[in-house]
């Protein structure tokens, strides 16, 4: 079952890529990438924290490696995947997990990116610069994901959905 997981995640972590560069809004010195949020929220219900962390750090990699991306794709990305996960992984409900992506990468990953910005990338922006951004990017995205969960939920339980992805 582990198979099934790993295709999971790597059409996820392509998802991610390949959309990257069409998708992407830029806000001073980010590109916020409001499917990464998406893939988020669905990594975290269908494949759990571990698998959400490893999705975000992945597209976050190759998309700066590929210059699509910024240094901030990291704390923008990686806290709200693995709190969306792990809140799902205790709760088993769908609004934790949309509210754990939200706080995790409009609260703690937009103040996460203030050293970041300042220390590596060498730019004086506010302590609290990006938490609209950040905000706008991950709720577009993850009431997407969100929505497209309870259409899967309709189809199907989603226990179904994550028993055969075990």
């Amino acid at each position: 079952m582990k198979t099934k997981k790993l295709v999971l995640s790597s059409l996820f972590i392509a998802l991610g890529v390949s959309t990257s560069h069409i998708i992407a809004i830029p806000v001073g010195i980010s590109k916020c990438f409001p499917v990464q949020h998406l893939i988020n929220v669905l990594s975290a219900v269908l494949l759990g924290p571990f698998y959400a962390l490893w999705n975000a750090i992945a597209i976050s990699t190759l998309r700066n490696l590929m210059g699509v991306g910024t240094l901030l794709a990291f704390p923008g990305s990686i806290f709200g995947a693995f709190l969306a996960g792990i809140l799902y992984k205790w709760i088993k409900k769908l609004l934790p997990v949309l509210i754990g992506e939200i706080l995790g990468t409009g609260i703690i990953g937009s103040l996460a990116s203030y050293p970041i910005a300042k220390f590596l990338m060498g730019t004086e922006v506010a302590f609290y610069f990006f938490i609209v951004p950040f905000l706008v990017s991950t709720i577009g995205g993850s009431i997407i994901g969100y929505l497209i969960l309870k259409i899967m939920i309709k189809r199907k339980p989603i226990d179904k959905w994550i028993n055969e992805n075990k």
